[in-house]
This record gives structure tokens, sequence and C-alpha cells, in this order.
């Protein structure tokens, strides 16, 4: 199993002069610090790569044990393209992804882990207008993903799961992405072309995409209890 965290964006909303990855939290972690623990927990620092762009830099001074891949367009195109760029350097394992600016409880993690399939953490508990959003055919799998979804039945996370197995299927939707896509894209894309992906309900932990301020405090008011 292989990590990759998608640190490369300059995360302007929360207006943070350093990348929002290390943006400190009320536990004392940044929120890298709170993901790498997360990880820790499954795998080891070596399975650990890291897309970094916006004052890189920093991020490899906090967490110099881990590996590094440099999107040096960090600032013309968007997570479809880091995670590429990252896929294109995994051998032939599986491999988790995650934004590098979620909060999430590591449980989550031993969670996709779990599922022999590619897989996708969901919130089924609420369904932000803005969020990348899901509906599932009958036999259970996401069968349309995209911040347009009608009726959805949750939102996505930004924790994924791909086995090995689909990475080349990924990695050419990725490349038909536009610059600006996120990588849901790619993974919509994919379904379309037979990737079979599940829904995995995280509802029930912590797990929060940090974009704004207000968010930061949410979750800081959650670690604090």
């Amino acid at each position: 199993m292989k990590i990759i965290i998608l640190a490369a964006g300059i995360g302007s909303r929360l207006g943070k002069p350093h990348p929002k990855s290390l943006t400190k939290l009320s536990n004392g972690n940044t929120i890298m610090q709170n993901q790498i623990k997360a990880f820790l927990n499954y795998v080891s620092i070596d399975d650990i790569s890291i897309v970094v762009g916006f004052k890189k830099e920093l991020i490899m001074e906090a967490v110099p044990d881990a590996s590094f891949i440099y999107n040096d367009y960090f600032d013309t195109t968007n997570t479809s393209k880091s995670l590429l760029k990252a896929l294109k350097k995994v051998p032939h394992e599986d491999v988790i992804w995650v934004n590098g600016d979620v909060v999430f409880d590591p449980v989550i993690i031993g969670r996709l882990i779990g599922h022999p399939v590619s897989c996708m953490a969901v919130n089924t508990a609420k369904v932000g207008g803005e969020e990348v959003k899901y509906i599932t055919d009958s036999n259970g799998f996401i069968i349309n993903v995209s911040k347009t979804v009608e009726n959805p039945e949750g939102e996505a996370v930004g924790i994924n799961k791909i086995i090995w197995e689909d990475i080349s299927l990924l990695i050419q939707q990725l490349e038909n992405c536009d610059d600006f896509d996120y990588f849901e894209k790619g993974i919509e894309n994919a379904i379309l072309r037979g990737l079979k992906i599940y829904p995995v309900n995280i509802s029930d932990v912590l797990c929060t995409e940090i974009d704004f301020p207000e968010d930061l405090d949410m979750v800081n008011q959650q670690l604090g209890k």
C-alpha cells in the first residue's frame, strides 16, 4: 500500500501565508502532521509521497523523512495533474490518496484498506451544495461523481483508494483532464470506461476539508472535545 498526499496548491481561500497543510490545529499538530500520524498506523513513512508546489521547502522541512514529488505547474494546474504525476511514480501497488487539507480520523484509512476494490470515502449525513457528490447503481458502485449530480446520496470527502489493477485506466483519464480539473473528473471519466469504485461510509467519524476559516474553527472545536 502506497500513500499520496496532494499538497501542491496555494490554498488562498484560507488566507494563510504558508501551504494550507501546515496550518496548526487545536491539538498542536498541523493538518499534515495529523495526516501523517494517521497513515503511520497502517504504513511506514517510506510508503508516503507528498506532491508539493507552493512554498515546497516549508513542507519538505516539516516532513523530512517522506518522499516528495514536485508539481512545477502548481499555480496553473489542479489536483488532477498532481495526482497524475504521483501515480506515474507508483509501482504495482494499491494507492490511497488524500487532499492535503483534510482532517480525518485514522479509522477511515483502515476502512478503505479493508475493501478489496477501488473505493471512495463518502459522507451520507450531509451534502454540501459546492461539494463533490455521487450516486450509485443497483450493485452499490458509484456511477456518477461530480459537483452537479442530481439527487445525490452523499458527498465525497477527498480520501480515495485505487487498486493497482485500476491505476493505468485512471492515469489515462487523468491525462485527458483539463489542467484545472479536480481529480474527481478523472474518476468520473474512468467510471464511464469501466472503473468499479465503491463508496465507503465514514459519516460517523471526523472528516472535514479545510477550505475556509469557519471550517478550521469547526474542526478545532471537534478536536478540543
